[in-house]
Order: structure tokens, then sequence, then C-alpha cells
């Protein structure tokens, strides 16, 4: 994959990060997401790739825009699997909270697994601790694994955790094995990349979120050298048939970091809307705003943190 298409990825996350960034705080969920999904929308069409929508809003009838399948980009250029998420935390941008932000993968063609928009089981590492954790482990089992491979102490190690109902008995299992827990509203994808960047403080994810965010999540894990191992929670008989037609003939499968992402190819791109563990949010000026972003290609482990300062009567208007 183009390198160069890496700036092209990061403007159209500013552009929805911006747009969104308008909204922090109003208590507006909706046009906080319209606001995302219109701006990135129109900054793919400068954009010289043939890309299609494997992740996005929604199924066609669901979604306006951005829906999967669709098709994005001038059609020039190589054949990409697009994954994105406008605005990932959009009760939280409406709230003014922490970790909201604007963001995009990609990989060539086939390289992506379409993920049914149920809920997937996770687990994440970051690079110092690839191959010691599993996802049918206990989590005492995990957590002992990763203390031993980052040389703390079990009262040292942090993990990350969704402050949702399901995860009360999971909460109680770490905090009886000493550990420290940073509990987030929202922000599944910011979660799970915390493990693999060193000034989160965080160590490892647990808990269920979004399988769309899971093979998200994974594309930047895949850039940064971390690891997440995965396997879908489906609610109802519904979801398991949209798996099937999906392709995943296994419903219970572990999906491990190859199965969510295949190619070494892939990119990943992310803009803060609000402040957050890696990202700062967007910062207005007079007649312009400040964005904090990070770019990376699993390639070369490259991993570029990006401030622009951006002048509105200046911006592109696609």
């Amino acid at each position: 994959m183009d390198r160069n298409l890496a700036l092209d990825f990061v403007r159209a996350t500013e552009a929805a990060a911006i747009s969104s960034a308008f909204w922090v705080g109003k208590g507006n969920e909706k046009q906080a997401d319209h606001a995302a999904v219109e701006a990135m929308r129109k900054a793919f069409s400068a954009i010289d790739m043939d890309g299609q929508i494997v992740i996005g809003e929604g199924e066609r009838d669901e979604a306006p825009m951005l829906y999967i399948g669709e098709k994005v980009g001038s059609g020039k250029g190589m054949k990409l699997d697009i994954a994105i998420d406008p605005l990932e935390g959009t009760t939280i941008t409406a709230r003014g909270d922490p970790n909201a932000m604007s963001v995009f993968a990609a990989a060539p063609h086939g390289g992506l697994l379409n993920a049914p928009d149920t809920y997937m089981d996770k687990i994440a590492v970051g690079p110092k601790c690839v191959g010691v954790i599993d996802l049918d482990a206990s989590v005492e089992d995990n957590l002992h694994a990763v203390a031993k491979k980052l040389d703390k102490d079990l009262e040292e190690v942090t993990a990350i955790i969704l402050d949702r109902d399901r995860h009360r008995e999971l909460v109680e299992k770490v905090r009886k094995c000493g550990c420290r827990i940073r509990l987030i509203r929202d922000g599944d994808i910011a979660g799970a990349l915390a493990p693999a960047i060193d000034e989160s403080g965080i160590d490892i994810l647990f808990g269920s979120g979004g399988a769309p965010e899971g093979v998200i999540a994974a594309v930047a894990l895949k850039c940064l050298g971390g690891e997440i191992q995965g396997r879908l929670k489906y609610r109802n008989e519904e979801e398991k048939s949209r798996a099937k037609k999906m392709g995943i003939t296994y419903l219970d499968k572990k999906f491990h970091m190859n199965d969510l992402v295949k190619s070494d190819e892939s990119m990943f791109a992310a803009t803060g809307v609000t402040d957050g563990t890696i990202l700062r949010g967007v910062r207005f000026l007079s007649h312009g705003a400040v964005t904090h972003s990070i770019v990376m290609r699993a390639k070369t482990k490259t991993v570029r943190f990006i401030e622009a300062h951006h002048k509105f009567e200046h911006m592109p208007k696609y």
C-alpha cells in the first residue's frame, strides 16, 4: 500500500474530528455522529483509492453513507478494504467525556475480517506481552502472565475495562488479584490501543465490546506490534445468521490477530475529538482549530503523532 496514502487518511479523520467537535458537550449524539460521517465521506472523494467499506455505519438500508459495501475514493489506485468509525464515542462526545476520536483503518482487499454488528469478548496487550495472554485462560492467569513479562508486581499492573454491568464479575476478579483498574464509559478502540502505548499507563484490556471495533483495533495493534484475541458474542439467532452470511463458518472461533487483519500492508489513522488516553482532542482557536492524530503502518511499524493547525478559510471543501 502506498505510504503516501497515510496522510490522505489522516486528513479524513481530521475533517471528521473537527466537524464532530463542534458538538462536544451539547447532548446531541445523532448530530455529532452525522457531522463526522458527512465530513469523512466528503474527504474520501479526494483520495485516489478503489475502496469498499467493510466495517462502517451499518447496512445500506440503515445508513445513508459509509454503509457496508459502499464504494469510496476516486476509483483509481489500489483496491482496499476500509473499516471506519467516524466518531468512536458518540455518547462521550455528547457528554464532553474523554476518549472520543475519529478512526480509519485500511488493508488490501480481503485483508480485514467482515465482522457483524455484535459483541466480541476481547483481550489485548502491547508488544512486550505478545504470546503470554490467552482469551480462554482465567483472568488471574492472564494478569500473572502480564505482570511476570513486564517485571511488575500485581499491584502495579493496570487493566482497562468498559464500565458496564456485564463486567461486574470481571472487575471483581481483577480487584481480587490486587491490580489497578481504569474504567471507561466508552472508547472501545482507544481502550484496546492503550496497552501498546507506553505513555498510557495501561497494561491489558479485558471485556466485551463491539466486534467491528475489535477489527479496527486489531489493525492498530498490528501496526504497534501488540496482540488482540477475540470471540464473537451473539445476542440472537439473527446475528448468528448474519455472521454466516459474512463468511464466518465457525461461530465460536477464537480470532487471533491474523484472523482479524490478514495483511501486513494495513494502515491505521485516528484523530482525537476529546482529550483521551492516547490523543488530545480538537482545540478551537480564532478562525481555526488544532488537531492531534496518530497514523501507523503495519509493514514498517512506523508510528507518527501529528499536530495540525487548521485555518478554516483555507480548509478544503472537497
